[in-house]
């Protein structure tokens, strides 16, 4: 790096630094989170080289020598499944030159040819031949860049850190929830991405809060009780728990949710009531599909995960949902949601898929929407911001998380 790089690098972590400092406890983020480019190159660094990231569920390469090409910010990870039914991720450049390896999306592979120059790579990473090469090469030091990989109950997890932070309490509370509802034996019923015109953390902060559900959400807001005072959710969760209880399920809670110092990697699983009467998440509270897991009948709950700062997920009985948050430049992002269902269940005969999304279509467009005022309101020079609000308790916890990550250097 030369002297002048890295005086302009000192500067911008000295502004940085200062901001973070400045952030008023209780409040939301300053506009320059939101638009800084240099605030947004360290978000990639500080949270998403360092933090876990689910990027698919199992079932979306179910064949040998399956694979697909997933983006993040300027990287492509080939997430593949070889002859042996192992999962692999590695990054979609060529140790040669750089060029990618992979020209498709998705498809079915044994093997990648580099385009440029036809080194050629196993679909686990490794550099099968080098053209031309001279005698003392060695394929073995040349193979693609492969990242840390974890699958539990179908999901596929991904870091790019050398050093992975400890997964071992997040395994744990999946398999105590995801496991309860069966997602390791369900497949994917359908994905959508939707494009966001702003900055992740805005798509992440308006997720995490149910303080808009009431005004912004009227669909979502007919089946599910999380706009409704605390006094009321926890009568309607202490009745949730006894039917989930009847049934014999033990569907667990727990809240990890800390900062990287430990070392650990974060999550927090917690249960809530659907209004009495209503089944799952739907249009009219009904049963969408063939229940799943250790379910026999419902219990008219859901079970929400938040985990490593940029994968949500919910389940219900009867389906469950995979919500993924990406960047891709400081003012743009894109949200994708995977649909599941029992992995024997046909559409058709077992769900109506136009009704199974119809929830979540509704409530993300809905999002897609707000978020996006959003984002038009907080590029105003004037732009001051305002109190988080008592309902909004996971949103001012995901901001002092995230100023907490985005201090420590990586």
């Amino acid at each position: 790096m030369l002297a002048s790089e890295l005086k302009d690098t000192t500067v911008a972590g000295d502004r940085i630094d200062q901001l973070v400092a400045g952030h008023r406890p209780g409040h939301g983020l300053a506009r320059a989170f939101y638009l800084d480019p240099e605030i947004y190159e360290r978000d990639l660094e500080r949270v998403f080289r360092r933090h876990w990231h689910c990027v698919a569920h199992e079932s979306a390469i179910p064949n040998a020598n399956d694979f697909e090409v997933f983006r993040m910010a300027s990287e492509q990870v080939i997430v593949t499944r070889t002859a042996s039914g192992e999962i692999h991720a590695m990054l979609n450049v060529c140790r040669h030159r750089g060029a990618e390896v992979c020209t498709k999306d998705k498809g079915n592979a044994r093997a990648f040819v580099c385009p440029y120059h036809a080194w050629t790579y196993g679909n686990d990473g490794a550099l099968k031949a080098a053209r031309l090469m001279p005698k003392d090469f060695k394929r073995e030091d040349h193979g693609l860049k492969k990242l840390n990989v974890r699958v539990v109950e179908g999901l596929i997890f991904i870091s790019f850190a050398a050093e992975p932070l400890d997964f071992s309490e997040v395994e744990r509370l999946l398999r105590a929830t995801c496991g309860q509802y069966g997602w390791g034996s369900a497949k994917i019923a359908h994905r959508q991405s939707y494009a966001i015109d702003a900055n992740w953390k805005l798509a992440v902060e308006n997720y995490v809060e149910c303080y808009h559900c009431g005004p912004a959400h009227p669909e979502y807001s007919e089946t599910h009780a999380l706009e409704q005072p605390l006094h009321l959710i926890e009568e309607l969760n202490a009745r949730m728990e006894a039917r989930t209880c009847a049934l014999g399920i033990e569907v667990a809670s727990g809240n990890h949710w800390q900062n990287s110092t430990g070392g650990k990697e974060t999550i927090h699983a917690f249960r809530y009531a659907l209004y009495d009467g209503v089944q799952t998440g739907s249009k009219d509270g009904q049963a969408l599909s063939t229940l799943m897991g250790r379910f026999t009948d419902f219990d008219g709950g859901v079970t929400s995960i938040h985990l490593g700062g940029t994968t949500f997920l919910v389940c219900y009985p009867d389906h469950g949902m995979i919500y993924r948050f990406i960047p891709k430049t400081a003012e743009t992002s894109e949200m994708e949601l995977i649909w599941l269902v029992d992995g024997k269940a046909e559409e058709g005969r077992d769900y109506d898929l136009e009704k199974l999304t119809w929830l979540w279509k509704v409530t993300t467009d809905e999002d897609k929407a707000i978020i996006e005022h959003t984002s038009r309101g907080v590029r105003s020079h004037y732009f001051v911001p305002g109190p988080i609000a008592p309902m909004e308790q996971n949103e001012l916890r995901y901001i002092n998380w995230y100023l907490d990550e985005i201090s420590r250097p990586a």
